[in-house]
């Protein structure tokens, strides 16, 4: 059964409530977090959505298992039973759309712990952590792109989580993990190209704006505190693979 992209929102929305309801917090994240704050609806961002992506803390995967079955949702039992701790995957009884689910943390290329940061957004994994969720992909596509470049055109930085990217989160996380840093430095330049292209769909003060915040995270990076051990590997830089090589979940 074919579902619209309104519905999805609808019924990610549903999910979180009713999952609340019970205690247990449950957040977006991927493409359609990344819509659920696009304030604008500006219309390059507008897309359709194929399923739901969410994270759960590992303290409450237990009770999320538990709560599932009554919100209309049968598990990946081969697959759930193989992976379980750390990722999950659903489908919609009535639809058969897919949900997937990571728990305590994500982890793709790179790990961003969430287990303690889920409550930061009613909705959404916070908006750092969101914009790291997306600028984590060693192999961006436009898609991923423009999800980034939506995240900083929609919302503002600053120095906690109320509706911004949070500068502190991201200069904790980047200097606890090279990669991380070094990747999303990376794509951040990927998305100043893209902006600037003559065929993208913004205004001169929508460019301007997303590569001004773009410099605002890059001057963060600059200024962050930087381990030993961060220094260390950045001296080997990419001659040695950075990142984790991610296999696609094809169910």
């Amino acid at each position: 059964m074919a579902i619209t992209s309104q519905e999805i929102l609808a019924e990610m929305t549903r999910l979180i409530a009713a999952a609340e309801a019970k205690s247990i917090h449950i957040r977006a994240i991927g493409g359609l977090a990344v819509q659920a704050h696009n304030k604008k609806n500006h219309p390059l961002f507008i897309r359709e959505f194929a399923d739901l992506d969410f994270v759960v803390a590992k303290k409450q995967r237990r009770e999320f298992e538990a709560f599932m079955p009554g919100a209309g949702y049968s598990a990946d039992q081969q697959f759930n039973l193989l992976n379980g701790a750390t990722r999950q995957i659903y489908f919609d009884e009535k639809t058969g759309m897919k949900m997937d689910i990571f728990v305590g943390n994500f982890e793709m290329c790179h790990k961003i712990p969430l287990e303690d940061r889920l409550t930061a957004d009613p909705v959404t994994i916070p908006l750092a952590e969101l914009l790291l969720s997306k600028a984590q992909i060693v192999e961006l596509n436009r898609k991923d792109a423009l999800d980034i470049t939506s995240i900083l055109l929609n919302n503002e930085t600053g120095t906690n989580d109320n509706e911004k990217i949070n500068l502190g989160i991201l200069a904790q996380l980047c200097s606890q993990d090279w990669g991380l840093y070094k990747t999303t430095s990376i794509n951040l330049r990927r998305v100043v190209d893209l902006v600037n292209q003559k065929d993208i769909d913004l205004t001169a003060d929508e460019r301007g704006l997303i590569v001004s915040r773009v410099r605002e995270i890059e001057k963060t990076f600059v200024e962050m505190q930087k381990p030993v051990a961060w220094q260390l590997r950045d001296r080997v830089g990419t001659r040695i693979k950075w990142y984790i090589e991610v296999e696609e979940v094809d169910r």
